[in-house]
């Protein structure tokens, strides 16, 4: 249809006509940089397993843990998330806190081989525990302040061990001041905390729970991991990490609370992270499986829209496949 030359036509699709175009105006992209990887690490020698649930992912010995490092480091991904399974648990989860803990133990070994790769430790008691919560139990129900010092010791004895960051997971009122403090005491000042601010309790974590053996014996974590129904509460709770001291703010899951990702980086100034956790990615893995869907593709969409909304960084198991196509 010819159209007069008074006539305004909107072509938006002018900025889409090719690769090179749409590069340059894109507004939101990835990078290697944005990714943070989990790694395993169990007691024992001589050990990869795959994780059933979680094709691709292994809990791996201390002794050839360095086999996954390389791989990460060989597509640019060099900040990782250690999480511990230790030989034995108990109901206090003493390995947790323990100068030769098996995260304590990992920590000294990837740090002497790899002195430039950034190492965060997840802080909490239900890898280590043998009722599988998050930590100590009075009354059927985890004590919130008996539980802070067995935070305070473990986030030191993750410092005496070498480590970057900290990131506290449990969801304990107050667990930021209380590690800052102790940090702060024992001469760490300078080691940050990124704190699993915003944690709902999601049946998306089931794969996770098999992978650390964590399943609680009893019970669920409803007590302290919030309803998946609330957005303000998590916007309350980044905010009094914030004052307590955090450098860095999780929203976790991901996928399905992109809303609160969104809600959570209008509300603070700090770097929002997210975790693209452990049902967000078998389902993925699962469907392309299947045939049902194109894997790859799914995979860099999803992890885009976290970013798209809001998400300074990203902590998932696609990191290293995600930064080989990057």
């Amino acid at each position: 249809m010819a159209l007069h030359h008074v006539d305004l036509v909107h072509r938006p699709r002018r900025l889409r006509q090719n690769e090179s175009i749409r590069r340059l105006v894109r507004e939101t992209t990835l990078s290697p940089d944005d990714f943070i990887a989990p790694v395993f690490v169990i007691a024992g020698t001589n050990i990869k397993h795959e994780i059933p649930s979680m094709p691709g992912v292994y809990q791996y010995s201390i002794d050839r843990v360095q086999e996954e490092i390389d791989h990460l480091l060989a597509v640019d991904v060099s900040r990782i998330i250690l999480f511990g399974i230790p030989k034995e648990k108990d109901s206090v989860g003493s390995d947790s806190i323990s100068e030769n803990g098996i995260i304590q133990q990992a920590l000294r070994s990837i740090k002497q081989a790899n002195p430039d790769i950034y190492a965060i430790t997840d802080v909490c008691m239900c890898e280590y525990t043998d009722h599988g919560h998050c930590g100590i139990i009075v009354n059927d129900d985890v004590h919130n302040d008996q539980t802070l010092s067995y935070l305070q010791k473990q986030a030191v004895s993750h410092a005496d061990a070498g480590v970057d960051m900290v990131a506290p997971s449990g969801m304990m009122d107050g667990m930021v001041a209380a590690i800052r403090y102790s940090l702060d005491e024992a001469g760490y000042e300078t080691i940050p905390i990124m704190s699993y601010a915003v944690k709902y309790g999601s049946a998306f974590y089931g794969p996770f729970r098999e992978a650390v053996e964590s399943t609680p014996q009893f019970g669920d974590r409803k007590t302290y991991q919030m309803d998946p129904g609330n957005v303000r509460e998590g916007i309350k709770e980044a905010l009094i990490d914030e004052e307590e001291g955090a450098d860095i703010i999780m929203v976790k899951p991901a996928l399905a609370y992109l809303d609160v990702i969104r809600a959570v980086k209008e509300n603070t100034l700090l770097p929002v992270a997210c975790y693209n956790v452990s049902g967000e990615y078998s389902m993925i893995k699962a469907a392309a499986e299947k045939g049902w869907i194109d894997g790859e593709k799914v995979m860099m969409e999803t992890l885009l829209s976290m970013k798209r909304a809001g998400a300074d960084i990203i902590l998932t198991y696609f990191a290293q496949e995600a930064a080989a196509l990057l």
